[in-house]
């Protein structure tokens, strides 16, 4: 009697998040048995026992880099030492495209032997970079075991914002990066179907993750139903970014080029179903300002431009004048 094969038993980390729940519907709908795992929990290498494959998802965001980076550095090394004391096999880490850095002599596109040089001071890209080493570092001292690297794109979720999305400020009505910058993003959907590809096929190496090609930043704002941005100079941008939620050190992934290849992934037997078109529309879809009509939007665009200039005006004295009083105080 032909015996069926035993399902995989394979640990997730951050589970709880948008691409966590995703990846643990589709794992067990492949078959796969699933174990939820907190990479900080006290029990990890009881709760890993049996298990073959290991997906690293979580990731820690804060305020306070240097805590959330020691944070992400625990728990993944906690998670690769028990991982091989217990004998796991695989480990998926989700990783960033980001590690490349934004520079403006990056090739369009990058693929996976471009150098790891995320920009200083953007704890996310730094961060996800220290955990690719760590990751690496595991596998070099575990000559049995593969590892895979996924480095995507900008997810784009139709349930909430992401975290790249909201810290490049994907529909902020402020300009931050030149229009023909190349933009590109990856659905959720096929991002989780990239991580449950590299588990099944236990992928060995480091593979971009995105939609076919790529979109200037003015065709994704375009199709994001988004306000038309009011240009500010050079030296205000840094000042903006501080009042809204995107920090300074991530300014030059609006005005520099990393848009990845995914001829990598592609040939393991993977491909994206959606476009980068469908997957801006998908996820921004029924934005306020899609509804008004063209003739308010064009009314509605000058009002802002009148306002972005004034506010420029009134930014720029407002600092004048504290210049001038720091070096009257300093004199």
């Amino acid at each position: 009697m032909r015996q069926e094969p035993h399902p995989v038993r394979t640990a997730v980390t951050g589970a709880g998040g948008t691409i966590g729940r995703r990846v643990v519907q589709d794992l067990r709908a492949a078959g796969h048995d699933v174990v939820v795992v907190d990479p900080i929990a006290p029990d990890l290498k009881r709760v890993l026992e049996g298990v073959e494959v290991v997906v690293h998802l979580a990731f820690a965001i804060g305020d306070d880099d240097v805590a959330t980076a020691a944070r992400n550095v625990e728990g993944t090394t906690r998670l690769l030492d028990a991982a091989a004391s217990v004998g796991a096999s695989h480990v998926v880490l989700l990783s960033s495209a980001a590690v490349y850095g934004a520079w403006p002599n990056n090739p369009v596109p990058l693929t996976e032997e471009a150098p790891v040089r995320p920009n200083p001071g953007f704890a996310f890209a730094v961060q996800k970079a220290e955990l690719e080493r760590l990751a690496g570092e595991w596998a070099d001292e575990h000559p049995g075991a593969t590892l895979t690297i996924l480095r995507p794109a900008i997810p784009m979720d139709p349930e909430q914002s992401g975290f790249l999305s909201d810290v490049l400020r994907v529909r902020a009505p402020v300009a931050t990066g030149a229009p023909e910058v190349p933009v590109q993003f990856v659905h959720l959907d096929d991002l989780s179907s990239a991580v449950v590809h590299a588990a099944a096929a236990r992928l060995d190496g480091v593979f971009n993750v995105a939609a076919d090609g790529w979109l200037s930043a003015a065709e994704a704002r375009s199709l994001a139903g988004a306000p038309p941005r009011v240009p500010v100079p050079d030296r205000l941008r840094s000042i903006l970014a501080r009042v809204g939620r995107a920090p300074s050190a991530a300014e030059p992934y609006t005005l520099h080029p990393w848009v990845v290849a995914t001829d990598r992934l592609k040939a393991t037997g993977w491909s994206p179903t959606q476009t980068n078109e469908v997957t801006v529309v998908d996820t921004t879809e029924g934005m306020p300002w899609t509804k008004i009509t063209p003739k308010r939007r064009q009314e509605l665009a000058l009002g802002a431009a009148v306002v972005g200039i004034a506010g420029v005006v009134t930014a720029g004295v407002l600092i004048a004048r504290r210049v001038r009083r720091r070096r009257r105080q300093a004199t």
